[in-house]
């Protein structure tokens, strides 16, 4: 009986650590042709490059700093934390090295900002994504 109990447990929570965060999807605008890969879009959402590797400009969006999709992003794309994240831009803002990317409400905006400006790169919930954009890596 207390084995049951134990086993039922364990997968209680194994079941609900699975669905603590949603799947994030990378975003650029339909007419995006430059080649993104993982190491870019790091780059470009901690401000260490401004271009596509195409050499058009990019804009990076991110979502409020208390949502858990940005959340997932800072930890799983760019591998930091929340919290490391604050102080890398604190750090730049400061020395007047850099600003960190606009804050947008929610995913649509970032949809509706993808999908107005060539130049604009953002992450969603994948499961938001829509034809209006192009899916470049989802985490």
């Amino acid at each position: 009986m207390m084995i049951k109990r134990i086993l039922l447990i364990a997968s209680l929570m194994m079941a609900t650590c699975g669905i603590s965060y949603a799947e994030v999807a990378v975003i650029v605008n339909s007419a995006n042709g430059a080649s993104i890969d993982q190491g870019d879009i790091k780059k470009l959402f901690l401000g260490k490059a401004k271009k596509f590797s195409d050499g058009s400009s990019a804009t990076p969006v991110n979502l409020p700093a208390n949502s858990a999709l940005r959340e997932a992003f800072d930890n799983q794309a760019l591998g930091k934390s929340p919290q490391q994240m604050k102080s890398y831009w604190s750090k730049l803002i400061f020395t007047g090295k850099g600003q960190p990317p606009e804050e947008l409400a929610d995913d649509a905006a970032v949809i509706q900002w993808v999908t107005s400006n060539a130049d604009a790169i953002g992450y969603i919930d994948a499961a938001s994504a829509t034809a209006d954009v192009k899916v470049i890596a989802t985490y």
